[in-house]
């Protein structure tokens, strides 16, 4: 009988704990021998140390997917993917214990000849591990499950005591788990090198396969990692690795897991690595801000836990499934749209943004812009800022958006009963006086104009907002009131994008309200015009839909966050006022096939310029201009995609990013009409834009009066029930001197009875500017 079955035997006969005791007082003795202590006394003490091991499971990577199940990303402190014991190949199993514990099955936790041999050489100064699978197991453990730094260190420290410790925990986790699960433990929180933890995420790192395909010599390199990953790493060190792979081969053949030809085999074969790292974290991602707006979500969200700290931590160790909002074909759609419009290294620095978010949901489909993802804003077209979101979510303090928020001053009108009719004049320009904000406090005098001389005139609710008259907004927010547009706003979910509200007693808003002058993020923009979309129903912003915790066994559901925060006639009349600006208005030519509702916007001085519309199912905004400040770097003088720009509106670019990519998005939603014009606001009953392409000269619409002369124009349109202002300011026309040289809305357009349509007399000569 050999030496070590001997020993084994021994173990057997007097029990594995009292040999171990022997043992570590074999270990000990040189170091404590002057001190008089007895083998006795230490096997006694030994058994009598706490032998209870948590066994957590190791820290794996979590998955971020798509609404179609495809990986947006993947977050992790450690690439490691656990599988069942029967998910790794035989050979796998059988390479590691012929390695590290050849005697694994016999043993109770302790490898008694292996453990007599270390300590006889670390008698003699030469210290040695002779550490069986289950005491490397309980280290890994200790080290994993360490919270602390001072846990850490003690669970790496090389002392006799952290291997007593070791020791005597894994001869009582023998006695509570079977070798089988010990093993499936041990493969699935080893460290195999090159960043990849567990047998799983190691025959993917090194060979592109499961581990369930592992062939012969492929286990057996990766079980030859365990001992020493850098100085064996094959993609670092190719020699030393395949030398390792062969000893491993060789102790197989010893543990007669294989044949001698079956190991010659396996050396014959070359590594014939297929190297491939999985995506840590958003930069990496093929949508990285929206990837960055999940992660922002978890760690933000007090419902994944009670401490940001603790959050980060659940999100990158627990193993979760992440399932979001977002729709691969609209992403992709915004992507090609924005990089298309204002591709991402330009010279100007300019920067387009876009969400989709879906009504009556408040889920994310599509977060675009046209920036790389990453750390250095130094680096032109790079950065690590969502330019479509606050503050709150890792993102801007927010950008002015311009006319985009006249549809708020609209609600608010609508809101207090006023009707489509509800009209002002003034011509090109006017002052406004008297206003107060949310205080009491009275507001300077006002002067507003139109964005070109030729746009005076009288305006309704829908002339204005096709026309998107900065003197008719001007006094409708007057009528209504700042502080109850403001109050409008706040119901549709719009905040400053640094957090604060309109009317912080430190910033309140001023007179220039309704024209977009507050700074607000983009996600936030399109959430209020969803609300106009969904017939009043305001809902909170939602990427996430439901986690699956692995370690856990739970699956967390997100539920989406919705309330009614205006009347449904409120909605439906702001949709049918955005719906007629398709119609000889400011988004005219941006048709996308189907019923839409939209409104352009531009800031002052052409700082920036935004797009914001949608249709029953589906809203979307643009945002382009400047990050580095749109007022010092304006839309101005810019050359974009190859194009040249004297001057950037809304419909310039964000207007067609819009177009291109609700045309796509909209492709798999079913075509729904817009809702009718509510008649208490007088509507017709109709809907507006039924195709985004009414036809001219249509029954019941504006009459073709171009060409006539002003007395006989003005008749037939007051015939036809409409209200009629002649502009005092004549335009540039090929129509003769003194006849009308355009009407407002364009004839065909379809309008309430009793709204006004402004008239433009003739100067002769040809030419025209607009909006």
């Amino acid at each position: 009988m050999s030496q070590g079955t001997l020993l084994q035997k021994i173990g057997q006969l007097f029990g594995v704990g009292v040999v171990a005791g022997v043992l570590v007082a074999a270990l000990a003795l040189p170091a404590v021998g002057g001190l008089g202590i007895t083998a006795r006394n230490i096997a006694t003490g030994f058994l009598n140390m706490p032998s209870e091991l948590e066994t957590p499971p190791p820290p794996q990577r979590s998955t971020i997917y798509d609404q179609n199940g495809d990986v947006i990303a993947e977050i992790y402190d450690q690439n490691r993917e656990l599988v069942k014991l029967d998910d790794m190949a035989p050979v796998m199993q059988d390479a590691i214990i012929a390695i590290e514990d050849n005697r694994f099955y016999e043993h109770g936790g302790l490898d008694v000849p292996g453990t007599f041999r270390a300590a006889l050489r670390t008698a003699g100064g030469d210290t040695q591990g002779g550490s069986s699978l289950t005491q490397q197991y309980v280290k890994n453990v200790l080290v994993e499950s360490a919270t602390t730094q001072a846990e850490q260190e003690e669970a790496r420290e090389t002392t006799l005591s952290r291997k007593i410790r070791e020791l005597r925990y894994a001869i009582a986790l023998e006695q509570k788990m079977s070798k089988d699960e010990i093993l499936e433990g041990y493969l699935n929180i080893a460290y195999f090198g090159d960043g990849a933890y567990g047998a799983q995420s190691a025959a993917q790192h090194f060979f592109g396969v499961d581990a369930d395909e592992l062939e012969i010599q492929q286990a057996a390199m990766l079980a030859g990692l365990v001992r020493y990953p850098y100085l064996y790493n094959p993609s670092v060190n190719p020699d030393n690795a395949k030398k390792r792979r062969d000893v491993v081969l060789d102790a197989m053949v010893q543990n007669d897991a294989i044949t001698k030809k079956e190991a010659e085999e396996a050396k014959g074969k070359d590594l014939n690595l297929d190297l491939s790292n999985p995506s840590n974290g958003c930069m990496p991602s093929d949508q990285p801000f929206f990837c960055d707006y999940v992660v922002q979500e978890i760690e933000k969200s007090k419902q994944f836990g009670e401490n940001e700290t603790e959050r980060a931590r659940w999100l990158r160790t627990a193993g979760l499934e992440i399932h979001t909002t977002l729709d691969g074909d609209m992403q992709e759609a915004a992507q090609e749209a924005v990089d298309k419009w204002v591709p991402r290294k330009n010279q100007s620095r300019k920067v387009a943004a876009e969400v989709l978010v879906e009504p009556g949901t408040g889920e994310i489909r599509a977060m675009a812009q046209s920036r790389n993802y990453g750390p250095d804003e130094n680096n032109r077209g790079e950065t690590s800022i969502n330019f479509t979101t606050g503050i709150d979510r890792g993102g801007s303090t927010g950008f002015q958006v311009g006319s985009t928020f006249k549809p708020i001053t609209l609600a608010a009108a609508l809101d207090q009963g006023k009707g489509f009719s509800t009209s002002f004049g003034g011509g090109g320009s006017t002052t406004v006086t008297g206003q107060r904000n949310c205080d009491g406090g009275r507001l300077p005098p006002w002067d507003v104009s139109n964005a070109s001389e030729s746009s005076g005139g009288n305006y309704n609710m829908i002339t204005g907002t096709q026309q998107s008259a900065n003197t008719f907004f001007a006094q409708l927010q007057a009528d209504v009131g700042l502080c109850e547009t403001i109050e409008m706003a706040q119901k549709l979910g719009l905040e400053r994008g640094d957090g604060t509200s309109f009317d912080n007693e430190n910033t309140q808003a001023n007179n220039s309200f309704t024209l977009g002058s507050e700074e607000v993020a983009i996600i936030d923009l399109v959430s209020a015009y969803a609300t106009f979309a969904s017939g009043g129903t305001y809902c909170e912003p939602q990427a996430i839909t439901s986690i699956e915790d692995q370690q856990a066994g739970e699956t967390i559901d997100v539920e989406n966050e919705c309330e009614r925060v205006i009347d449904k006639d409120v909605a439906d009349g702001v949709t049918y006022l955005l719906s007629n600006t398709f119609d000889g208005g400011t988004t005219d030519g941006l048709e996308i096939g189907r019923p839409a509702a939209a409104k352009t916007g531009t800031t002052d001085g052409n700082a920036a310029a935004s797009f914001s519309g949608f249709t029953p199912n589906l809203a979307g905004s643009v945002w382009v201009g400047d990050p580095r400040g749109p007022q010092a770097h304006p839309l101005r003088g810019v050359t974009l995609g190859g194009r040249s720009y004297g001057v950037v509106y809304g419909a310039t670019i964000p207007g067609p990013i819009w177009e291109e990519t609700m045309s796509e998005a909209v492709k798999g939603l079913p075509e729904e009409s817009l809702p009718k014009a509510p008649s208490k606001f007088g509507g017709s009953g109709g809907s507006g834009s039924r195709s985004n392409a009414s036809p001219a000269n249509s029954e019941g619409g504006v009459p073709n009066v171009v060409g006539q002369e002003q007395d006989a124009a003005v008749r037939e349109l007051e015939e036809a029930g409409f209200e009629v202002s002649v502009a005092s300011n004549r335009i540039q026309s090929d129509e003769p001197r003194g006849s009308v040289a355009a009407v407002n809305p364009d004839p065909g357009s379809t309008l309430p009875e009793g709204a006004t349509v402004n008239v433009f007399l003739s100067s002769g000569g040809g030419g025209n500017g607009g909006d």
